[in-house]
């Protein structure tokens, strides 16, 4: 083992750490959520302002940047364990109505919207589609974390964001194998998609049905048995199972699988125990650097070019206005009263890493070129910064019901 690259690495994850803990306390004195002043962190050590990562005391860090990301997944992945941990199944089954009416016009509209407006720029069809499928992409881990530390992730806005950001997801992922086999000439038609539907159904409710007979039973096992912190290390083992499954065998998001995990164990008797000891580990390292992640992985120079002005701030103004909007409208549609939509549709407005692994592969097919995927890139920035300080000026002052700092 390469002793440089060890200390490399080391002092890298110090640095993130610290700068994302400074981050968060600025943030909350200001009276913003503390994730972002954690993504602001990530983006002055990234490549946007002091691109730290390739200074020479960082040299020899062989693959940092690939050890980096592997541990912000486990962040996020953690992150909506926890997430799934606050809420009660039986209160996110009552929100199916809202949930669903967010979640498939919170596809459609951005879809439908940015796909014509593309094509009037002079976009091929091909591409001006396919960036209303980047649109329609979603990641709530943040606005999760927002709402938790709003106290009001068990809200009926909270749990129609949970449930909506599974049927975006599931919805995105067939539009895009669609897409890919309509474009590419892969063929399979309307017997592809009932199967790829079913496969997804099957995984997540054998999940489900596995987790609520079989993970009280070996908890209860684990817990007789002569091990450290047995039960925490066996929630660790079935959230990382969970999530490799969910993507691996279902074809959907591995933090849904997480997700999936975290309803399960906020279910058993072992509930408070697990969630204490799984908040430590996540919030002492691993969730800080997802979030700075998010930060050193954006240039945000890409947007300024002098050729990427235009599209860049045509990205940006479809991305807030068409989320917004269907997802507004969803929520009243499932019935929600105007303030309580206009909260749902601006917590599904963020981006996050969804729309940017959708975009590469557009990248990956040339169905988008460098200046729409730099537009991307800065898009999922400003809706990512933007998305947590409008859920706090849509709600009350109050006290928070956990410090998650």
């Amino acid at each position: 083992m390469d002793a440089h690259a060890t200390l490399a690495f080391a002092l890298a994850l110090g640095v993130m750490i610290a700068a994302a803990k400074l981050g968060g306390y600025l943030s909350t004195r200001l009276g913003q959520p503390t994730v972002l002043g954690e993504i602001v962190s990530g983006l002055v050590l990234g490549p946007s302002v002091l691109n730290a990562l390739h200074w020479p005391v960082f040299e020899g860090g062989a693959h940092l940047d690939v050890v980096l990301e592997h541990l912000a997944f486990l962040g996020v992945v953690f992150l909506m364990f926890l997430a799934g941990m606050e809420v009660e199944v039986e209160a996110l089954a009552r929100a199916g109505r809202p949930a669903l009416w967010t979640g498939v016009l919170g596809v459609l509209v951005p879809v439908g919207v940015a796909g014509v407006v593309m094509n009037a720029l002079g976009y091929s069809g091909e591409a001006g589609w396919f960036v209303g499928l980047v649109m329609a992409a979603t990641s709530v881990s943040i606005s999760a974390q927002t709402l938790m530390e709003l106290g009001v992730l068990r809200s009926r806005v909270g749990l129609a964001l949970l449930g909506a950001a599974v049927v975006d997801d599931v919805l995105v992922i067939l539009m895009l194998s669609v897409f890919q086999a309509v474009v590419l000439g892969e063929g399979g038609g309307v017997l592809m998609v009932l199967g790829m539907l079913a496969r997804m159904a099957l995984v997540l409710a054998g999940a489900w049905v596995l987790g609520v007979r079989l993970v009280p039973r070996l908890g209860r096992l684990v817990d007789r048995l002569p091990i450290s912190e047995g039960l925490l290390t066996f929630a660790v083992v079935v959230t990382m199972l969970y999530a490799w499954a969910a993507e691996a065998l279902g074809g959907i998001a591995s933090i849904t699988g997480a997700f999936l995990a975290g309803l399960v164990f906020g279910r058993s008797p072992w509930r408070q125990h697990v969630l204490q000891g799984m908040h430590k580990i996540a919030y002492a390292l691993l969730v800080p650097l997802f979030f700075v992640n998010i930060g050193l992985q954006t240039d945000v120079r890409l947007a300024f070019r002098p050729d990427g002005w235009a599209i860049a701030l045509t990205l940006v103004g479809l991305a807030l206005v068409t989320k917004v909007l269907g997802c507004t409208l969803g929520g009243r549609l499932g019935g929600l009263d105007w303030r309580d939509a206009l909260r749902l549709g601006t917590g599904m407005t963020s981006r996050g890493e969804v729309g940017l692994i959708v975009a590469s592969v557009g990248m990956q097919f040339g169905w988008v070129d460098d200046t729409v995927f730099a537009g991307v890139v800065l898009m999922v920035l400003v809706t990512t910064l933007l998305t947590p300080v409008a859920l706090r000026a849509l709600y009350p002052r109050r006290p928070t019901a956990s410090r998650a700092a």
